[in-house]
């Protein structure tokens, strides 16, 4: 999962009149109609596709994948319809979300959608999922408080739910050390079981970016221990092996438009070389 910041500047003004609009109309609808509106206005959130991928550098919010050969979908967070809180409670979701280009995240379809992997014998994806933790207050229509709620999904969104995962040695992704108690790792092993975040193409994705990571490492090092030697061969490696090539290599890797970067992070920080990552203070997002 990475961090995007949302940028409205990035959405054109007539795509936000336009779900602005629908939201009124929606406001006065009596509730049995709600649903029908909603289906039927569909192509008002799926407009916003293209400016949410400028965001996130064409990459899934959630799986880091920048999903090529693929079609993304628009995610409502908070579930537009029905919202699933567990194999036996679900509710009516949240309806006056539906056009809210704040509850939209870009998301893979194996993350969004529900799924049968063959490979672990698993049904994962988001769907209509969205539980709370117990004793949560619960937003409805009439009460919409949903800044009282407590989701168990982590929000790409929030900078805060991000730091409580990472990539780890493995490649499958974990609580960081700022899980300091039994909700926080709730949060991070429920989201990566209902995203489907450790999936074995995704856990081997990243492992490749780890991989490649360590390899150029381990030929700066080498190529250290070879110019120490002598001389004459630290002359070689200055004019035909230069460090600083390699190091602009791996900080590239760590960029936020490429994918799994924060699989090569990850790896980078294994190895002691986190200073290495490219910093926030040098104009980039935490992607």
């Amino acid at each position: 999962m990475i961090f995007v910041r949302r940028d409205p500047k990035l959405i054109p003004e007539k795509v936000l009149r336009v779900a602005e609009r629908a939201q009124a109309e929606l406001e006065a609808l009596p509730a049995e109609q709600r649903a029908a509106f909603i289906e039927k206005k569909k192509r008002i959130w799926r407009a916003f596709a293209r400016y949410l991928s400028k965001m996130s550098y064409g990459k899934c919010w959630y799986s880091e994948s920048d999903c090529v050969h693929s079609f993304m979908d628009v995610d409502h967070y908070r579930p537009k319809k029905q919202a699933k809180r567990s194999d036996t409670d679900s509710d009516d979701g949240y309806p006056w979300l539906a056009f809210s280009w704040d509850n939209f995240r870009l998301s893979a379809q194996r993350a969004n959608q529900i799924n049968h992997d063959d490979a672990t014998d698993e049904t994962v994806g988001k769907g209509a999922w969205f539980p709370l933790m117990q004793g949560s207050r619960r937003a409805t229509w009439d009460d919409r408080c949903i800044e009282d709620e407590r989701p168990v999904l982590l929000d790409p969104a929030k900078l805060a739910d991000v730091r409580l995962i990472e990539v780890t040695a493995t490649g499958r992704m974990g609580p960081t050390r700022f899980c300091l108690g039994e909700y926080e790792r709730t949060r991070v092993h429920d989201t990566v079981r209902l995203l489907g975040l450790d999936l074995p193409g995704l856990v081997s994705a990243r492992q490749g970016a780890m991989r490649l990571v360590q390899e150029i490492v381990e030929l700066v090092v080498q190529n250290k221990t070879a110019a120490e030697l002598s001389a004459a061969a630290s002359a070689f490696v200055s004019l035909h092996l230069r460090a600083d090539s390699q190091l602009d290599m791996l900080q590239r890797l760590t960029k936020p438009d490429r994918p799994f970067a924060s699989a090569a992070r990850a790896q980078l920080k294994l190895m002691g070389y986190e200073d290495l990552c490219l910093r926030l203070e040098q104009g980039q997002e935490a992607a």
